[in-house]
C-alpha cells in the first residue's frame, strides 16, 4: 500500500473542516503511518435514531471517504448501545431512547444510504454493544471514575439545562464516556463528527489516555446550514435535500437556497476539485457568474453524485418544462375517484395526501398555491366537478391526474 505525501494528505483533509484537535499530532500520525505503511483507524459513529440521510450528514461522512481515498482505514461504528442512551448533544432536551433491535435495524439503513458516499467493501462496521454490553457495573464506575462531574457540566447543552432548572438524569453524563469506550476498542487514531460533537470527541483523547492507548486527534466539520439559510439542515425543519429524493426534487431544492450558501454546499456537500470550488469563489467574488446558473450548477452535481449523469440532465429538463415553461410533467400519478357530481377544493387536497389535514389544504388554498387545469383556485369553498380529467397542482412540484 502507497500513501500520498504527507502535505497532499493534508491539503484534502483541510478542505472544509472546522477545526483539527491538535493538528500537529494529526501530521505525527501520518507521518508514522507513512513510515510503517499502516493505515489510520478513522472513526465515524453513526446516529442511529435518524436513518433517513440529507446532505447535511453527507459533510462528514464525505471526510470520512476522503481518508479513504487517501489508503486509510473508514470505521463506521453503529451505536446500537449508545443509541439506547439517547445523545443531547445540541439539544436542550434528552433524545429519545430506542430498543436494541431499533438501533440495530436504523444502523443498517444508515449504511445503507452511507454507501453512495463511501466505499462500501473498504469500511468496517461495528456495533458498540459488543464491548459496551460485556461491561459490568464494576468497570461502568471505574470508567466513571475517570471523569469528574465538574469537566462533564462543561458541555453546552449540559450547561443551558443546569442553570435553567432542567433535569439531566445521570445516564446522560454517561453517553460521552460510552462514545470514548468506542475509541477505546478500536484504537481510533481520528475521530470525525460536527461541531456540535466536540465535547464528546474530546472526551474520547481524555479516556485513551486513561486507557493507555495513543490519543485520537479529532476532526470537526460545520453544520451545514439547510435551504431555508436560517436553521441547520434537518428534516424537523423542512428544510433539507436527502440524499434519496428523487432527481428532479433534488433540483428544485437545491436551487431554493439562499445565494450566500452556494460555495458553502460546494466547498461541504460535492466532491468537486479545489481548482474548480477556486474558480467558483472568484466567480462568487468578482459577480461574473448569475447566481441562478451556479446552483444549477451544483443541483447537476448533487445528483450526478447520487444518482447518474442522465438523471441530472433529465432532471434540468424537467424543472425547466413546470417552471419556465409551465408544461406539465409527463409521467405524473394518477387517482380515480368515484362520481362526477363533484367534490370541495379542500377534500380533494387531502383525498390525494397533498396535506394532512383540511386546515393545511385551507392555507394552501389561501396561500394562492393551488390550481385546477392551470387555474388558480382561491376559493376555499370551490367545488371541483369532475366530468372529465383534470389536472390538481399544489405548491411547486405536486402533480396529479384526477378521473372519475
Amino acid at each position: 500500500m502507497s500513501f500520498p505525501a504527507i502535505n497532499e494528505q493534508m491539503d484534502l483533509i483541510k478542505r472544509g473542516a472546522f477545526e483539527i484537535i491538535p493538528e500537529d499530532e494529526l501530521v505525527k500520525k501520518l507521518e508514522n503511518s507513512l513510515k510503517k505503511n499502516i493505515p489510520l483507524n478513522i472513526k465515524l459513529g453513526c446516529d442511529p435514531s435518524r436513518p433517513d440521510l440529507h446532505i447535511g450528514h453527507s459533510v462528514v461522512l464525505r471526510k470520512l471517504a476522503q481518508f479513504q481515498e487517501l489508503g486509510h482505514q473508514a470505521i463506521l461504528i453503529i451505536g446500537d448501545f449508545t443509541g439506547m442512551i439517547g445523545d443531547p448533544s445540541g439539544r436542550n432536551v434528552t433524545r429519545p431512547s430506542l430498543s436494541l433491535e431499533e438501533t440495530r435495524q436504523n444502523g443498517m439503513t444508515y449504511f445503507e444510504q452511507a454507501s453512495k458516499i463511501l466505499h462500501k467493501a473498504q469500511t468496517k462496521i461495528v456495533y458498540n454493544s459488543e464491548w459496551l454490553g460485556k461491561m459490568s457495573f464494576e468497570d461502568v464506575i471505574r470508567l466513571a471514575s475517570k471523569y469528574t462531574v465538574a469537566r462533564m457540566l462543561e458541555r453546552d447543552d449540559f450547561t443551558k439545562r443546569y442553570k435553567n432548572g432542567e433535569p439531566i438524569s445521570l445516564h446522560e453524563l454517561l453517553y460521552p464516556l460510552a462514545q470514548a469506550m468506542d475509541s477505546v476498542a478500536i484504537k481510533s487514531d481520528v475521530e470525525l463528527g460536527g461541531t456540535d460533537q466536540k465535547f464528546n470527541l474530546l472526551v474520547g483523547r481524555d479516556i485513551q489516555r486513561e486507557f493507555g492507548v495513543d490519543p485520537q486527534v479529532i476532526l470537526t466539520m460545520p453544520l451545514l446550514v439547510g435551504t431555508d439559510g436560517v436553521e441547520k439542515m434537518s428534516k424537523s425543519y423542512n428544510n433539507y435535500i436527502g440524499i434519496s429524493d428523487p432527481p428532479g426534487e433534488m433540483f428544485g431544492k437545491t436551487l431554493s437556497i439562499p445565494d450566500e450558501l452556494i460555495y458553502t454546499y460546494f466547498e461541504l456537500a460535492t466532491d468537486i476539485s479545489n481548482e474548480e470550488l477556486s474558480e467558483i469563489k472568484n466567480q462568487l467574488d468578482e459577480q461574473k457568474a448569475n447566481p441562478r446558473d451556479l446552483k444549477r450548477h451544483l443541483a447537476k452535481v448533487l445528483i450526478r453524485m447520487y444518482n447518474n449523469p442522465e438523471a441530472s440532465e433529465e432532471a434540468e429538463k424537467e424543472f425547466d418544462k413546470i417552471f419556465i415553461q409551465k408544461e406539465i410533467p409527463d409521467d405524473i400519478p394518477e387517482i380515480k375517484i368515484k362520481g362526477n357530481s363533484g367534490i370541495g377544493i379542500l377534500d380533494l387536497i387531502v383525498k390525494v395526501n397533498f396535506a394532512s389535514s383540511k386546515g393545511e389544504a385551507r392555507r394552501l388554498v389561501s396561500q394562492g398555491g393551488v390550481t385546477i387545469d392551470g387555474e388558480k383556485v382561491s376559493d376555499i369553498n370551490a367545488e371541483i366537478t369532475l366530468d372529465k380529467t383534470k389536472v390538481l397542482k399544489v405548491g411547486k412540484r405536486k402533480f396529479i391526474k384526477i378521473t372519475s
